[in-house]
């Protein structure tokens, strides 16, 4: 996808977007993703020899390939949604095999997914493409459901199955999240002690972040909190919603602040926002990717496209983008990948 087009999908919002300078968090004091950022960020860590290989086939595969940036399918919504919900659209991905291909051909650097699925198939693609292993889900026959996430599987068998990465997800704010961080954190150590990269899903449930009408749950300073414990816990990778409004903590008069959170280092601006979570991932030494949320149909080429640009520019390091791929052909899935992919390959798109 060329710039014009680009342009073009984000309209009249583009010069909003493209052009807009960040004036709270400097450019100069973030980590950026590049060719050498395992060398130059994770090579000064403590991950061994085994983590920083896997790292690298990370970083190494499809169209985003030693760009430093990356771009994953992640599919776990038939557990997480129900399977039915997720792909009743196109029910070809109820087979496992699809779900492999589509990240292949869409040149996604790693394929996220289910102990089940990737299981299925790992004998004749895991040394095809990078597989991360989901370790927990939330399911949703429990009733009534509750904001939990259950671990299905052992990090030695996500290992077993060839996987450079495991990814897990904690509720921060919920009933369960203390064990879940312990459970978790247990979990990261002896996936690193066997060499393999560590993702976090950090999101918020608790039905107190909504005041007002408003929902706070994907507020720039609580993600950006929940994004701090999750480093804390040594995830290589931070996967978090984009920043939907700020200022949760005074709604709902909670935790420690600065006002200088609002005034001096956010602002309404959907790039600064993402900027603040950068910030939290230890100035962008531990990478943070965008969810790509929900399918809305028409929308999505666009809803896709100016996320990963605030990602970007805001100092990310790529998205992970499900739904509004496999929720559609598989032609269309894969041309969807390629237009996020392109913002990231596009040098004219900088940060900001």
């Amino acid at each position: 996808m060329d710039t014009s087009k680009i342009i073009s999908l984000l309209g009249d919002k583009s010069d909003y977007y493209l052009n807009h300078v960040c004036k709270t968090i400097d450019k100069s004091l973030l980590h950026l993703p590049s060719p050498t950022c395992v060398d130059d960020v994770w090579g000064n860590s403590d991950r061994n020899i085994q983590t920083l290989n896997s790292l690298q086939t990370l970083l190494g595969h499809g169209r985003l390939a030693n760009t430093g940036y990356v771009s994953i399918l992640p599919v776990d919504q038939d557990i997480e949604h129900t399977a039915g919900s997720s792909f009743a659209p196109n029910p070809i991905y109820f087979d496992p095999e699809n779900i492999v291909k589509l990240a292949i051909e869409g040149g996604c650097n790693a394929v996220a997914s289910t102990f089940g699925i990737l299981g299925s198939v790992a004998r004749k693609y895991a040394h095809k493409i990078p597989f991360l292993v989901k370790l927990n889900h939330n399911e949703l026959l429990t009733y009534p459901n509750s904001y939990n996430q259950i671990v299905f599987g052992t990090v030695k068998e996500a290992w077993n199955m060839g996987a450079v990465a495991v990814g897990a997800t904690i509720y921060f704010g919920s009933e369960q999240s203390r064990r879940q961080l312990v459970e978790i954190a247990n979990a990261f150590e002896y996936a690193h002690e066997l060499g393999m990269a560590t993702v976090l899903w950090c999101y918020l449930r608790n039905s107190s972040f909504k005041k007002d009408g408003i929902d706070y749950s994907a507020a720039a300073d609580l993600t950006g909190q929940a994004n701090h414990l999750g480093v804390t816990i040594k995830a290589d990778i931070i996967k978090q919603k984009l920043p939907e409004n700020n200022g949760g903590f005074t709604a709902i008069n909670f935790g420690k602040i600065d006002q200088k959170m609002y005034t001096e280092l956010t602002t309404e601006h959907p790039i600064d926002l993402c900027r603040y979570q950068v910030a939290n991932n230890y100035m962008g030494r531990v990478g943070l990717i965008n969810s790509g949320g929900e399918s809305h149909g028409a929308s999505d080429l666009k809803d896709a496209v100016v996320t990963a640009v605030i990602n970007k520019r805001a100092g990310g390091m790529g998205l992970i983008s499900g739904r509004k791929a496999f929720q559609r052909p598989m032609k269309d899935g894969v041309e969807l990948l390629h237009s996020i992919q392109d913002i990231y390959l596009d040098k004219d798109i900088t940060i900001a």
